[in-house]
Parts: structure tokens; C-alpha cells; sequence
């Protein structure tokens, strides 16, 4: 009976954390599929349409430094379920969105609803399903990948059918709503675990830990090659003369690669403590996807999605589970994770911009698929320092307040 009972709150806990995780990207993923319609209407330039990408990004890292301390505050499901209610109203309300500020607004707004929930589900999972954490994570970062494959692939059917991307755009908020339902039959798993003022420790402690710089510094270098094939993916191929579905599709394709990437690197990987093989093999696979990119895009460009999704897909959750690994104190291992991702991000948001302003000035995505390609190239040397045994030698201090 007991058995039973474990086995229906890992499902009722796994189906919430997809339903949130599908959120997490749509109002970020459904804009590049359907860019040339917008343009049609809202003149942009490529320099100001990667601010919808990198403006949210970059809310997300800074809200990533409150999430947690927010999260002891007012408690972890109430702040999941305002974040919610933040991501619903703001994609939502891009139905009336007649101006580029309309858009900014809203992809800002949508991106620190989008940061204080990833700040606070890595604590969750690292304190309430500590025997599986490679499972949880896997799950719920799949589900993120999910959601931005989802939301590029319909969304160009969406305007197609509708004729009105204002329409195809905003109906992602109703997605919001079904997930906040579900997460209020989770909320006795959960609870708001409520912590008193003088109990909250402060993640700024990390600001002066040369690890939980390299770490967050190797998460958003990752990252940006996932920002950047997110917002710029699509306008590359519609410029080599792809149709808008096309173009939307090969980034779903992308991203559905990723989905299976995310739930079997973190299960392979969880045999072994020891996570640089696999870091290798996926920084391997995304130096790969770019240069074919670089060199031939059309021939094989579904070869290319398959290599970068498997890279980018694999690398996402990696990049937290090896950060989880450094502590064992799940309180810690959240904060240090907040702190890692609210620097990631903000490295991350620059990925847009800088590919966005590459175009305005060459005409060409090619040179920022090199320096992707090359950033990739230094990250292999970073994480051949993640060694298992030297995990805790870096935060003593914090497993000392454990």
C-alpha cells in the first residue's frame, strides 16, 4: 500500500513538473518561426528582434538571484504559483500587442515569471526526491525542451489558420493555466516550507567562490547556443529560402531531438558520478552542428539539428546536475544552483544580441555559428576540471552552515 502510495505522488509530482516545464519556453520559441509575419506588420530590425529573446533572458538571470530567498519568504508553491500567473497574464496579453515595446514588455515580464520557478525547482527536487535526481530533472528539463517544440511547430499553423500571429502568440497563456491547476494538487507534496528571516542564507556568499563562478560561467556559455538557435534558427533557413513552416519545423525538429536528449543523458549519466565523458560528447556534437551549418545547411540540415539538439538537449541538464553534485545540503544546492543559472542567463542573453547585430552588419548568421562553434571548443577544456573528488573542497563554508 505504502509502495502504491510513493508510486501515485512520483506521478502526480512528475506530471506537474511537465505541465510547468512546458511554459518555460513558448513565449521565447514562438517568435522565430513566425518573424516574417510579424515584421510584415511591426518594423524590426534584427538587432531588435534578438532584444525578444535576450531582454527575457537577462530578466531571468537577475530574478534567478531572488528566486530562492523569495521562495523562503512567501514559501515555494505560492511563489511558483504567482510566477504562473505572471507567465499566463503576460503571453496572454500579446493578443493586443500592436508595437515592438508591446512585445518587449511582455517577453520581459513572461521571463521573471519564467526565472523565480527555475530558481526554485532545482531545491524542490534536490530536497523532496533526493534518491532521484537525474529522473526528476530529466523530466522536468525535457519538458522545457518540449514546450519550445511545441510552440515553434504550431505556431506557424496557428497564424496559417487564424491568419492573426497576435492569436498564435498569446494562446501559449492558456498553457499556464492548465499547469497552475495541476500544480494545486501537488501543494501537500510540496508545501511552502516557509523559513524565518534570520534563517535565509544569503546566495551572495558564492559571489567570492571561484567554482560557483566556473560552473555558472560553463552553464551560460551553454545556454547561449541554445538562446541563440532559439531566436535565430529559423530566420537563418527563411534566408536561405525556406518557407516560414520550414524553417519553424527545423527548429521543432531541433528542439524534439533535445527532448529525447534530455531524458536519456541525465539516466546514462547517472551511473557514473563522474560527468566529463559525457560533457565531452555533447560539446562534441554542438561543435559539429555548427560547423555543418557553416558549411552546408541544406544539404544536411536535419543532420545538423539532430547533432545540436542531442548537444544543446544533453548539456541543458548536465550543466545543473553537475552543479547539484558539488553539494550535498539540498538548501545549498539550491541557492548555489539560483546563483549559477542568474549568471548563465545573464551571459547567455548576450548570444542574441551580439547574432542579431552580426546580421544587421553582414547580412550572415555564419559568424555567430563560428563563435559558438569556437566557445564550445573552450568549454571542453572547462569541464575537464569537474572532477567528483574535488567537489567538496570547493564549498566547505557551505557545508559547514548545513
Amino acid at each position: 500500500m505504502l509502495y502504491k502510495k510513493e508510486t501515485s505522488t512520483r506521478l502526480v509530482m512528475l506530471t506537474s513538473l511537465v505541465l510547468i516545464g512546458l511554459n518555460l519556453r513558448p513565449s521565447m520559441a514562438a517568435i522565430g518561426p513566425i518573424l516574417s509575419t510579424i515584421r510584415g506588420e511591426i518594423p524590426l530590425s534584427f538587432t531588435m528582434v534578438s532584444l525578444l529573446t535576450m531582454l527575457p533572458v537577462f530578466a531571468m538571470g537577475i530574478a534567478m538571484f531572488v528566486g530562492i530567498r523569495l521562495g523562503d519568504k512567501i514559501g515555494e508553491h505560492r511563489l511558483i504559483t504567482y510566477s504562473l500567473l505572471l507567465i499566463s497574464m503576460a503571453t496572454a496579453f500579446r493578443y493586443y500587442a500592436q508595437s515592438a515595446s508591446d512585445l518587449l514588455v511582455t517577453a520581459v515580464i513572461a521571463g521573471i515569471g519564467i526565472a523565480l520557478t527555475q530558481a526554485v525547482i532545482p531545491k524542490i527536487i534536490k530536497s523532496r526526491f533526493s534518491h532521484s535526481i537525474e529522473l526528476y530533472m530529466g523530466v522536468y528539463v525535457t519538458a522545457i525542451m518540449g514546450g519550445a517544440a511545441l510552440s515553434a511547430s504550431a505556431s506557424p499553423y496557428l497564424v496559417e489558420s487564424s491568419s492573426d500571429w497576435q492569436f498564435a502568440l498569446s494562446i501559449w497563456g492558456a498553457l499556464a493555466i492548465v499547469a497552475l491547476i495541476s500544480w494545486f494538487s501537488v501543494k501537500r507534496y510540496v508545501g511552502d516550507n516557509l523559513k524565518n528571516s534570520q534563517d535565509i542564507d544569503k546566495s551572495s556568499s558564492f559571489l567570492t567562490n571561484p567554482r560557483a563562478w566556473l560552473l555558472g560561467i560553463f552553464f551560460g556559455l551553454g545556454t547561449s547556443a541554445y538562446t541563440c538557435v532559439l531566436a535565430w534558427l529559423p530566420p537563418y533557413y527563411f534566408d536561405l529560402g525556406w518557407a516560414s513552416k520550414e524553417s519553424g519545423l527545423i527548429l521543432a525538429f531541433l528542439t524534439s531531438v533535445e527532448v529525447i536528449a534530455g531524458l536519456t543523458i541525465p539516466a546514462i549519466a547517472s551511473r557514473n558520478k563522474d560527468r566529463r565523458g559525457i560533457l565531452v560528447l555533447l560539446l562534441v556534437c554542438i561543435i559539429t552542428g555548427f560547423s555543418g551549418l557553416i558549411m552546408k545547411p541544406e544539404e544536411y540540415a536535419l543532420i545538423w539539428a539532430s547533432l545540436l539538439g542531442l548537444g544543446i538537449g544533453g548539456l541543458f541538464p548536465m550543466s545543473l546536475i553537475v552543479t547539484m553534485d558539488h553539494v550535498d545540503n539540498p538548501t545549498q544546492a539550491g541557492k548555489l544552483t539560483a546563483f549559477v543559472q542568474g549568471i548563465g542567463y545573464m551571459i547567455a542573453a548576450m548570444s542574441p544580441l551580439v547574432a542579431g547585430y552580426i546580421k544587421d552588419s553582414s547580412s550572415s548568421f555564419t559568424s555567430a555559428w563560428l563563435i559558438l562553434a569556437a566557445v564550445a571548443v573552450a568549454m571542453l577544456f572547462m569541464a575537464q576540471r569537474f572532477k567528483p573528488k574535488n567537489y567538496q573542497l570547493h564549498f566547505k563554508s557551505a557545508s559547514a552552515q548545513a
